[in-house]
């Protein structure tokens, strides 16, 4: 096994075939996501389910790995499940175009995997996605918001009750403490001060474009850079990549 022989070394053995057997979902394949589908499946995660229900569109070009000129108007989940194939032949993929809510968790969620990774950019669903995927005890990452950063030097995991700064943590918390949902969510966020804050609480935000701004509620669309989204991305990656690796992925309560 050439291809993963420098993971393999690092990990050893043991750790490295635990790694690969692990069944991974990945929720939202834009500039976040697509970056940690690209770190997971060139360290050997070799189950993948993938989730999104968009297209991509011109304007993901700037930052997002799955968008080329000629993967235009394509389904997202598509073009990663290509991707992934073309990276490593043998990975069982699952591509799910759907948009993330209480009618679609038990598609998304079943068969339970070993990690959830939340990279949605959207609160609503991603507060139901949480909100879930806790009540069925299953270890999650979730990206908070890297829209309007600049320093990667600012970026922090923790659990999301401890996360400061961040506008999108601060209105996640909110509606998870309303359902029910206590510590145990790991994310990674940004400690950068950025002017910016969900003070329309009727109003749904969302961080990217595309098809999702036909669903739902008025959108507001954040600018952003390739580097900062994509960093995100590999960090969460990352991870993933060492819990994934260990007996227990992310225990209940023990995030950090």
């Amino acid at each position: 096994m050439e291809q993963f022989s420098r993971i393999q070394r690092f990990l050893g053995e043991e750790r490295f075939e635990r790694l690969r057997s692990r069944r991974v979902i990945v929720v939202g394949l834009g500039a976040v996501g697509g970056h940690v589908v690209e770190g997971l499946v060139r360290a050997g995660i070799n189950n993948l389910c993938l989730v999104d229900f968009d297209t991509i569109q011109p304007s993901n070009l700037n930052r997002q790995i799955l968008a080329l000129t000629d993967t235009i108007g394509r389904a997202k989940v598509e073009v990663a499940r290509e991707r992934v194939l073309a990276i490593n032949s043998d990975c069982r993929v699952e591509a799910l175009q759907l948009f993330a809510d209480t009618g679609t968790m038990d598609q998304i969620l079943t068969p339970r995997p070993d990690l959830l990774i939340d990279a949605i950019d959207s609160l609503n669903p991603k507060v139901q996605l949480l909100t879930e995927a806790y009540r069925r005890d299953i270890p999650i990452i979730s990206s908070m918001g890297a829209a309007l950063r600049t320093d990667p030097t600012l970026i922090r995991c923790a659990d999301i009750f401890d996360s400061k700064k961040c506008p999108l943590a601060r209105r996640l918390r909110t509606r998870l403490r309303r359902n029910g949902v206590d510590r145990g969510i790991l994310c990674v966020f940004s400690t950068e001060d950025v002017n910016f804050a969900y003070d329309e609480p009727e109003r749904e935000m969302q961080l990217g474009d595309g098809l999702y701004e036909n669903r739902g509620r008025t959108r507001r669309i954040l600018g952003s850079l390739p580097t900062l989204t994509g960093i995100f991305g590999l960090i969460i990656a990352n991870q993933a990549i060492l819990r994934l690796a260990e007996q227990d992925p992310c225990p209940k309560g023990k995030t950090t």
